[in-house]
């Protein structure tokens, strides 16, 4: 049971290195283009984290 929970949380704290990427990029000014297209992926990949936790929560719910 210990190992679903340790999934479940390495499943939703991916979306931070998508954060970190995201704020090496803004840190180089003549990066505007690339600063916009890793926002929206970064974005796109905490969302899909968060949804997925909230599935794997769900699954370990249902295995209590």
């Amino acid at each position: 049971m210990g190992m679903i929970a340790l999934g479940a949380a390495i499943a939703v704290l991916t979306g931070a290195g998508a954060a970190k990427a995201t704020e090496s990029i803004a840190r180089q000014p003549e990066a505007k283009g690339d600063i916009r297209t890793a926002l929206l992926l970064g974005c796109a990949l905490a969302e899909a984290t968060a949804i997925y936790g909230f599935v794997i929560a769900l699954l370990i719910i249902g295995k209590m």
